[in-house]
């Protein structure tokens, strides 16, 4: 059984050039990257756009990875920084044209049939989505780097700049907040 080579092998092959070995570390991660930049920026077109941009980024930048150290936080960090970086300009676009967040049309909204089982289900994983997506950047990032990327608190804590207490308390009332925007349980536990 032939063993497949590990993130940073590939990496360190990428940065010589071998833009097959990058491809390989693109397929490996995009599934797993994208569904913490949709859930961090809330479209999906946009996430597509987030993420192609955040492998560009760290295929420009692989001269500027030591192989050394583990290669999928390093490509975590540049999603998560990507991330940001839209979300910032998000807020000088509307702030530039006096606008909110684009919402669909009430008649563009496909009707849900609520007697079919899983209509209550799906709208409320759609108010969760858009709760999510509404958090500020400082309770988010901890949730999504737990809850979607599966970090532990101190591996997000480390990614986070900051301490594993720090994240258990981001998480809190991150929780919180998630649990007043849906109108589910107490939103103070």
């Amino acid at each position: 059984m032939e063993v497949s080579p590990s993130d940073e092998e590939l990496a360190n092959l990428a940065a010589r050039g071998e833009r097959t070995a990058f491809e390989v570390l693109v397929r490996r991660h995009k599934g797993a990257f994208f569904a913490f930049v949709r859930r961090y920026i809330g479209q999906r077109d946009d996430a597509h756009d987030v993420l192609q941009d955040a492998f560009l980024a760290a295929w420009l930048a692989l001269n500027r990875y030591d192989p050394s150290r583990p290669f999928l936080p390093w490509l975590r960090t540049i999603a998560l920084n990507k991330c940001r970086d839209f979300g910032r300009r998000q807020k000088v676009r509307r702030l530039l044209l006096l606008a909110k967040a684009a919402e669909p049309e009430p008649e563009s909204i496909p009707s849900l049939d609520i007697n079919a089982p899983d209509a209550i289900e799906a709208l409320r994983l759609q108010r969760l989505d858009a709760a999510i997506t509404a958090l500020p950047g400082f309770y988010k990032e901890p949730l999504l780097l737990t809850a979607v990327s599966g970090l532990s608190h101190m591996e997000a804590a480390a990614l986070l700049k900051t301490t594993p207490k720090a994240v258990e308390m981001r998480l809190r009332r991150a929780r919180q907040r998630l649990a007043k925007a849906i109108g589910e349980g107490d939103a103070e536990g």
